[in-house]
């Protein structure tokens, strides 16, 4: 399943917004994309921007009106915390960039249809990162579900627990803040029900309970100080899917960020017919790690060789570069073909509604 330049044969000219996971995903990733080439980073701290440049051999802007006006530029990756991310998109889109924003797409569900609404009107393509959608043995399991190897699903169980803040003295950040889109919720939340609209079907019921087990964390100024913590660091999340047949199937979602040797990423699809497992106990990396079981009947479950068919051409040290890769390949073969991208900000607006009802009823 290789990348391709799309109609034209030409690469889409990308800058990166945003020096963190743009830095060490995305900018690997769009390098090894056959259509897509990067061409301009953005930060808004000139010496951070500087080293970063200096590194990638590529042009900097730290004004972000300075890059839309760059003509090489016909695309914008967002990979900034979530807080300004709405404002930047909006000023993308309305100078004609095609976009790729990182999740959560926005703090509130709101903010995500006002994209889309504009993205529309503007006739521009914008995909959304959920990376599991990209990743082979999910990818696996999906064909098996719409093939209906597991018959009519009776419950979905996702246990999604990860000790990546287990760590009291990891310091206060962004992270720490609900209002700046902090929390396990824009994390995790977002793969999560995300993965359950692809996999199973959309969202009718939601109800939640969320907590914060480490309430303060140190500040980054190196004062001792503790700065008060606010966004959750676990969500215990109940919902009603619509299954393929149209009747109400009940989902169990279990966050945590906190959990020292958490189990990692299970998913457990149950059916009339059978039963399927996908999950990783790897808290390093959220990607690489995977296995994928299933039972049909009254069979043991029986762990799955992976298709050759869904296989990454090239895998990195971080697991999270080849799905990224093969997202900016679909990415811009749908801005080539001047069609919608999926997943894109439908999926980012159904994701991101979740997270908000999670939020207002935990």
């Amino acid at each position: 399943m290789s990348s391709s330049t799309g109609l034209s044969g030409k690469p889409l000219k990308v800058a990166i917004a945003g020096l963190g996971f743009g830095e060490t995903v995305h900018l690997p990733a769009l390098r090894a994309c056959s259509g897509t080439e990067p061409v301009a980073l953005w930060h808004p701290r000139p010496e951070r921007l500087e080293a970063a440049c200096r590194q990638a051999g590529l042009p900097g802007h730290s004004d972000f009106d300075a890059l839309l006006g760059d003509p090489a530029v016909e695309a914008v990756v967002i990979a900034t915390p979530p807080e300004p991310r709405h404002e930047l998109a909006l000023r993308a889109l309305e100078a004609g960039k095609h976009l790729l924003l990182e999740k959560p797409v926005a703090l509130h569900a709101e903010q995500a249809e006002e994209l889309q609404r504009l993205a529309m009107a503007r006739g521009l393509t914008v995909a959304v990162d959920f990376e599991y959608r990209a990743v082979p043995l999910f990818m696996q399991l999906q064909a098996l579900l719409a093939g209906g190897a597991l018959g009519e699903l009776v419950l979905v169980k996702l246990d999604w627990l990860m000790g990546s803040r287990a760590d009291a003295s990891r310091p206060w950040s962004w992270y720490s803040q609900a209002a700046a889109g902090g929390g396990v919720l824009g994390a995790l939340g977002t793969h999560a029900f995300d993965m359950l609209h692809w996999l199973v079907g959309p969202t009718h019921e939601l109800h939640a309970q969320l907590s914060t087990a480490i309430g303060e964390r140190p500040l980054p100024d190196g004062s001792g100080r503790l700065g008060p913590v606010d966004a959750e660091d676990i969500a215990l999340v109940q919902l009603t899917l619509e299954g393929a047949s149209g009747r109400p199937l009940p989902a169990q979602v279990n966050l945590a960020s906190v959990t020292r040797r958490g189990r990692g990423c299970w998913l457990e699809i149950y059916g009339r017919d059978g039963s399927a497992v996908l999950g990783s106990d790897n808290q390093a990396d959220y990607v690489h790690g995977f296995n994928l079981w299933l039972a049909r009947g009254n069979e043991p479950l029986r762990r799955l060789e992976p298709e050759p068919h869904w296989a990454f051409s090239r895998t990195w040290e971080d697991g999270r570069i080849a799905p990224v890769e093969r997202l900016h390949g679909w990415w811009s073969e749908a801005v080539r073909q001047g069609r919608p991208m999926v997943p894109g900000l439908s999926e980012g607006v159904a994701s991101q509604r979740c997270c908000d009802w999670s939020r207002q009823c935990g």
